[in-house]
């Protein structure tokens, strides 16, 4: 049977960065490894990524937003019905941030794939410097998805002041309790520094077991409560890109951004940009295209697109 592992975390939280680490491991185990992108949104920035760092170590598919959920659902089951043909010994899924948990269980104990399939492990990926004023809908899902988690793993940590570390951790505790979640966070639930991890890191992780909790379901249309917009041909460079980037998380008449991702070519150059409220990156890349994704909840796309094809200063 293939062993299917979901990698889970809430928008920009580092799961790409994670699984380039991970799948690389396991390929160096000898191991046949695909990977599943499950992307909200129809452009998938972070499968370029993948492809772009491990080349051919590894099969990439992926699933793009659109539908309602019981459509994605169906697509879901659909491609992971094709990949259990192809006999990977580990099959990792990378869902969007904006995804509940229980989706992975409930189609993976649906025929055939209960037999073609062992669930492995649920990672949940948390920036260390957790920002504190995410809405009711996105706490339920962050604390969703550390319910079943056999670890958490906290992303930017050398970046985090320790007391802000420990608010973090106050605030995942605090939302599990939210949603009515007996789970008590203890210290060894954590893992940090997994970009250094050697062979015998990765195998004290993947020892961890899943455990189960309960927890109060919330009845939300993910369709209606997020949005993701795209952006093509913004012809930014990577000065008026950092600035179009802090306007539009200060100016709230675009609405509550969370995550915005994309690319742009300087000088010849494709780099990859990934921005949270609390950080911005802009790596070199070999391939890209030119599009910008922003990710968040009521969005206003005319106040958004304005900034995009506007000079700032």
């Amino acid at each position: 049977m293939t062993k299917i592992d979901l990698i889970t975390g809430f928008l920009g939280s580092g799961k790409t960065t994670f699984i380039k680490h991970y799948a690389s491991y396991l390929v160096a185990q000898g191991y046949k490894v695909g990977i599943l992108e499950n992307d909200f949104g129809a452009v998938n920035v972070d499968m370029m990524l993948l492809q772009d760092a491990l080349g051919h170590q590894c099969d990439l598919e992926m699933i793009t937003g659109g539908g309602d959920q019981q459509t994605h659902q169906r697509c879901f089951k659909t491609k992971l019905i094709s990949m259990g043909m192809l006999k990977y010994d580990y099959l990792l899924v990378e869902p969007s941030g904006i995804y509940e948990v229980d989706e992975f269980f409930d189609v993976l104990h649906e025929e055939p794939l209960e037999n073609w399939y062992e669930i492995g492990h649920v990672y949940t990926i948390v920036n260390a410097k957790l920002e504190q004023n995410l809405s009711k809908s996105s706490r339920y899902l962050l604390a969703s998805q550390m319910a079943h988690a056999s670890c958490i793993l906290l992303s930017h940590y050398d970046e985090a002041l320790q007391e802000e570390i420990q608010q973090t951790k106050q605030l995942l505790q605090k939302y599990l309790q939210e949603i009515q979640c007996s789970r008590i966070l203890q210290d060894y639930d954590f893992y940090t520094h997994w970009n250094h991890w050697n062979d015998e890191d990765f195998q004290w992780m993947m020892s961890k077991q899943i455990i189960f909790y309960d927890y109060v379901k919330y009845d939300m249309d993910y369709q209606k409560a997020y949005t993701s917009l795209y952006f093509m041909n913004t012809h930014l460079n990577q000065e008026s890109l950092k600035r179009t980037v802090q306007y539009l998380f200060n100016d709230t008449r675009c609405g509550d951004v969370f995550r915005i991702k994309g690319f742009i070519c300087e000088n010849d150059q494709w780099f990859e940009m990934n921005a949270t409220r609390q950080s911005m990156s802009l790596t070199p890349i070999s391939i890209g295209q030119d599009v910008m994704i922003v990710i968040g909840e009521h969005l206003n796309k005319e106040e958004i697109q304005s900034y995009f094809h506007k000079k700032t200063s």
